[in-house]
């Protein structure tokens, strides 16, 4: 018995992951989402566990009822901040800065405007309904709280499997992660009394406290993980492990230790993570991470849903007149929600990247409810000092308001966002991806060709092989403006430029500095939608230029002229860094233009138009020129630097790739090239090992 008691957990998780690869592999041509496949398992399992049909498989019925009387703490400590800290590493910072203050908006002063709502439609349905007779206003806003903040782990996870646009999905994170602070926090409020827990005397306060206190937090611990693993940069699994512990501790510490929200300290710490420490590691090891999470995220959204399925098929119960409250419920939520972002809406639509009535339509049904709600109603469930008919009654409402959610919302907003246009490309680009296809299979015909012609290859049957070539596309009957095919290009072309950025940071070509700025000006642009010159945006050298402006006004006096030298150096030698950055990208996207010139899709007069492409990158090209020239002429000595440095990151860089070459030959064995790889590592800096002469 004691063996089985051990073995249930594991029994469990692998029965959750098997039948997860099953609807994974099943779901793939039906539009139903593969957390709503999860959650219907889960429910089935649990209603035959329920209805005794589970009783002659006894491992499996411990293990069914391991999952139905999971403590509540067990999903917020183990599987929130998997969640919550990918969603957080896998956000585009520039995207989230833009669009901070609409999630903010929603994520604050509109869960208080909902719980408000909430509790008085409650209140409501009290009045004319006698079992639900004892919700005081303490009851109802209690309930308000923890209904009205839209769940993260439902909503980032359908996110995902839609494929929504970055920034309105980007949105929608923000809003369902920040907005746990205040759900939480409003929860507490309420709840605390009956969990003999203090209640402060000022919430405004104790709001505050919790979400800046958990963003404080957990911008520390990154700063301190970053710190750290920036000292062991040989050591790949151990920079992994770091920040996979660094992620729990900032959670755990957060919520337990010094009671604000853990959800806000792992947002930070995800975000700093990634706009400052993902620069400064190796590309092998932010390749793991990715993959890492990805895999972490998978895991626990499968065990999540399944868990929360089983806990609604065990524990609530119900009669007719909880199925009616329950649905007046659902539709009311749903209207205070859509009223409460038509209320924003106004404000929303001209702030940041705005918000268009069709996004607004999505982001109002979008409003999923998930494991954080049901976990606070099991809280409420387990705390005896509150009336056993408003304990039973909440899970229940908050079971059933999840079980719509996910199974109405969640399955029909795929069809919403085809119905609005939302999900349907653009004309421009289903014309530029048929052109790419055309490219990439007259290049395989090409191929194929010269595999005939190779003696080794006569016998083959060739009849075969062609099989095998890309499948012949048909045009696309769409007729697109010369200005819409231009904006899809120049996208495809800062997409380009971003990842040329990255390879040239990889090869040492340029500072992790440089890096950063470079791809903060390709982020400017991609907000244009493309409708921007490619040569706009581009002030990466007004702050280097200044020490020319310095230098011009000292004339012919020595020592200003000196003084001048000496504290703009740093300054010009960064400038320098990004002007030969900035051509090496551009050069690199040039291809890319002239590769569309050759295209066949575009017509003659979408032909004509992309030489003015050209000229944007030229202009790029040109005004960086220019810099280095002035660079060498005016401060011989800051390019000599500049060039140094280069140079070093450079050599290091090689040296790098040929000990990986010589690992995958056999050359060298793992124990050996990680041990030279180390010592590579700690070789001095190069700013400090190259100061200015």
């Amino acid at each position: 018995m004691e063996t089985n008691s051990l073995l249930t957990p594991l029994f469990f998780v692998m029965i959750s992951l098997m039948a997860g690869a099953v609807l994974k592999w099943g779901l793939k041509r039906t539009p139903l989402p593969y957390t709503v496949g999860l959650f219907a398992f889960g429910i089935l399992v649990g209603m035959l566990d329920r209805f005794g049909l589970l009783t002659s498989i006894p491992i499996l019925k411990a293990s069914v009822d391991f999952a139905g009387n999971a403590n509540p703490n067990m999903i917020l400590y183990i599987f929130l901040p998997i969640l919550i800290f990918d969603a957080a590493y896998e956000l585009d910072v520039h995207v989230f800065r833009k669009t901070l203050v609409n999630a903010t908006l929603l994520a604050v002063p509109g869960v208080v405007i909902a719980m408000f709502l909430t509790a008085g439609m409650m209140k409501g349905i009290g009045e004319f309904t006698p079992s639900y007779s004892e919700w005081n206003w303490t009851f109802a806003l209690m309930f308000g709280a923890l209904i009205s903040a839209t769940d993260p782990v439902a909503v980032v996870a359908l996110l995902k499997e839609l494929g929504t646009s970055k920034r309105f999905s980007t949105l929608v994170d923000g809003e369902s992660m920040l907005n746990d602070g205040t759900g939480i926090v409003l929860f507490m409020l309420f709840f605390g009394s009956y969990a003999s827990e203090a209640v402060k005397e000022s919430p405004v306060v104790d709001f505050l406290i919790v979400v800046f206190g958990g963003a404080l937090i957990g911008i520390i611990v990154a700063w301190l993980c970053i710190r750290f693993i920036t000292k062991v940069r040989g050591d790949e699994m151990l920079q992994n492990s770091v920040m996979i512990v660094a992620a729990y501790l900032t959670f755990v510490l957060a919520e337990d230790f010094m009671n604000v929200s853990g959800v806000i300290a792992l947002v930070l710490f995800g975000l700093t993570i990634t706009y400052i420490g993902r620069p400064k590691l190796k590309s092998e090891v932010n390749q793991f991470m990715g993959q890492f999470w990805d895999l972490t995220t998978h895991i626990a959204n499968t065990l999540i849903f399944i868990i929360v399925g089983i806990i609604i098929a065990v524990k609530v119960h119900f009669d007719w007149r909880d199925v009616v409250v329950l649905l007046l419920a659902y539709i009311g939520l749903n209207l205070i929600r859509m009223l409460m972002i038509a209320v924003f809406y106004p404000f929303m639509k001209r702030s940041g990247y705005g918000l268009s009535f069709r996004e607004a339509v999505i982001l109002s049904w979008g409003g999923l409810r998930g494991a954080l709600g049901l976990t606070l109603a099991l809280m409420v469930s387990y705390t005896l000092p509150i009336p056993e008919p408003i304990r039973r009654q909440v899970l229940f409402l908050t079971a059933g308001i999840v079980t719509l959610t996910l199974t109405i919302n969640a399955t029909t907003i795929g069809w919403l966002l085809k119905k609005l246009g939302l999900a349907t490309p653009p004309s421009s680009k289903v014309l530029l991806d048929y052109s790419v296809k055309e490219q990439l299979r007259d290049r395989a015909e090409s191929y194929f060709a010269t595999l005939q012609k190779q003696p080794s290859l006569a016998n083959a049957d060739w009849k075969t092989v062609s099989r095998y070539l890309p499948p012949q596309e048909t045009a696309p009957a769409v007729s697109v403006h010369t200005k819409d095919i231009l904006a899809d290009i120049r996208l495809r072309v800062l997409d380009k430029e971003r990842s040329a950025y990255w390879q040239l940071y990889d090869n040492g070509v340029i500072s992790t500095d440089s890096l950063r700025r470079l791809t903060l000006s390709v982020d400017d642009l991609y907000d244009k939608d493309g409708h921007q010159s490619l040569a706009d945006r581009r002030d990466l050298f007004d702050v280097c230029e200044s020490p020319f402006l310095l230098h011009k006004a000292a004339g012919r006096i020595g020592w200003l002229k000196k003084w001048a030298d000496r504290s703009c150096r740093d300054r010009i030698v960064d400038g320098y860094d990004l002007a030969h950055g900035l051509i090496a990208g551009q050069e690199e996207v040039m291809s890319l233009v002239q590769s569309f010139e050759t295209s066949d899709t575009l017509s003659p007069e979408e032909r004509a138009s992309l030489p003015a492409l050209q000229t944007e990158i030229d202009r790029n090209i040109t005004r960086a020129e220019q810099f280095m020239q002035r660079v060498a002429t005016d401060y011989p000595r800051s390019y000599r630097t500049a060039i140094t440095r280069k140079s070093i990151r450079m050599l290091l860089s090689d040296e790098r790739k040929n000990i990986e070459q010589f690992r995958n030959e056999g050359l060298l064995s793992d124990e050996n090239a990680d041990e030279m790889i180390e010592r590579l590592e700690d070789r001095p800096p190069v700013r400090a090992s190259v100061p200015h002469p």
